[in-house]
């Protein structure tokens, strides 16, 4: 059986807090028009990103950007890994998508097919204007061609590394950490 362990912290709360202060204006700098924009947070981490840079632009702009939770349990193609009975979660998006201009929110884009499952569970909630994606971490390794618009900070990875983005609101504590998966001497005994 496979631990893991930490290699190195990638950042720090000040650093998160900058890396969200320039994603929200390169967000505001390539957006047309402000009133037509909400943002999607991939539960769980793009959640508090997607509040975050709510917010941020709010005190930039004093324009509400309004934000939704999505779920996407049901969505993945690894449902077998996830559980053996997945639960329909309430809709967790209080304004119409129709038309929007969404910007969906995950923490960490690896292989394409979390964001994949998002498209597919956003698309249920009616047809945007046009959909762009922003990570905060982009590690590669993709099996889907899926790229995202907005990128906090690009990590090259090796295939048994994992990147974990710990936010205060979900995890008491605010760092971006690298990590790698060690067997278990004991396991393999």
């Amino acid at each position: 059986m496979a631990t893991v362990r930490e290699k190195k912290q990638l950042m720090g709360a000040s650093e998160m807090d900058r890396t969200l202060v320039r994603l929200a204006h390169e967000i505001l700098e390539k957006s047309n028009d402000l009133k037509t924009l909400a943002f999607v947070g991939i539960k769980r981490r793009g959640v508090p990103m997607a509040q975050r840079l709510s917010a941020k632009i709010a005190s930039l702009e004093g324009l509400h950007i309004p934000v939704g939770i999505l779920d996407i349990n049901l969505y993945r193609d690894d449902l077998s890994t996830v559980g053996e009975r997945p639960v329909v979660k309430a809709k967790q998006i209080e304004f119409s998508v129709d038309g929007k201009d969404i910007v969906l929110m995950d923490d960490v884009l690896y292989t394409g097919r979390t964001i994949r499952a998002a498209l597919d569970a956003l698309f249920d909630h009616g047809r945007p204007a046009n959909v762009q994606l922003l990570v905060f971490i982009d590690r590669g390794h993709r099996e889907l061609p899926i790229e995202a618009r907005y990128v906090g900070r690009m990590v090259q990875t090796a295939e048994n590394e994992i990147i974990e983005v710990k936010f205060q609101e979900i995890d008491d504590q605010e760092k971006v950490l690298l990590v790698e998966r060690v067997d278990d001497p004991v396991a393999n005994t």
